[in-house]
């Protein structure tokens, strides 16, 4: 009877530890941050500048957040875009020729950990408070003009979160997830979801819209399936008058190799009047 008794008891004592391990390491496994050198340039152009989001708290949560910031001589607005969970700016700020020839500024940020950011990611509040920061401190100066906020993967629920409280003038989610508890429950199978400290609840954000949204997503993603996609549009507001924009063929990290993107993105833009 003993021994029958004992390789249950080990399989649960495994799986009592890896859940222990998630629960406190599941940072590890949502956030792939790169840093970057405090002496490092970037290449971007004379017209891209970095800039500053200083996060004041108790003296362990006194940050410094890094950004960059393309700005025009006369822009229609700004683009206020919220990366994927790997690298860091020196990746994520590509295309910088698209934007300009959209005549939009293009602002981006590196959460903590990330590139020249300070600190590191402890908590879906104080990520979705960083963003506001962020956005607090750049925005006021496009009053007037359009005002896109914009989340790719992980981005996503935090571009959708934002757009509820501040309105901008059009919400963009590419490649989204109808949350990250659904995410988790197609590749981690085995984990309770009570276990996951980001629910990450893009589902629940567009569903409270009231500003247009469009959601672009490729066909063939295999790390976020077009279902997610689907699902948001059939959840958004009607409100938001969301529409959704299939780019054929295209993965999740090769999105933007596609003709289709950018061309999805420009309609989008195009779309929204000028002020």
């Amino acid at each position: 009877m003993r021994a029958l008794w004992t390789l249950p008891l080990a399989i649960a004592a495994v799986y009592g530890l890896l859940l222990v391990l998630l629960w406190f390491g599941q940072e590890r496994l949502i956030f792939l941050p790169s840093k970057l050198p405090a002496e490092h340039r970037f290449n971007f152009g004379a017209d891209v500048h970095e800039v500053w989001i200083d996060r004041a708290g108790a003296s362990e949560d006194r940050v410094r957040l890094h950004a960059l910031h393309l700005r025009l001589p006369a822009p229609d607005g700004v683009v206020f875009y919220l990366h994927g969970n790997a690298g860091n700016l020196d990746s994520w700020f590509s295309n910088a020729e698209f934007w300009r020839q959209a005549n939009l500024d293009l602002f981006m940020l590196d959460y903590r950990g990330y590139g020249k950011s300070d600190g590191r990611v402890q908590s879906e509040a104080q990520l979705l408070d960083d963003v506001r920061a962020a956005w607090q401190q750049v925005a006021p100066p496009y009053d007037g003009k359009r005002r896109i906020v914009f989340g790719r993967s992980l981005g996503s629920a935090l571009a959708a979160k934002l757009s509820v409280e501040v309105k901008p003038d059009l919400t963009l989610l590419v490649s989204p997830y109808e949350s990250l508890v659904a995410l988790a429950a197609e590749h981690y199978a085995w984990v309770p979801r009570a276990l996951l400290r980001y629910p990450l609840r893009t589902d629940e954000a567009v569903a409270r819209l009231a500003n247009p949204l469009v959601i672009v997503h490729g066909e063939r993603d295999e790390i976020i399936a077009l279902h997610h996609a689907e699902r948001l549009l059939a959840r958004a507001a009607p409100a938001a008058q969301a529409r959704l924009v299939r780019v054929r063929g295209a993965g999740h990290n090769d999105l933007q190799l596609f003709p289709e993107y950018l061309q999805g993105l420009r309609a989008a833009f195009d779309a929204v009047p000028v002020r």
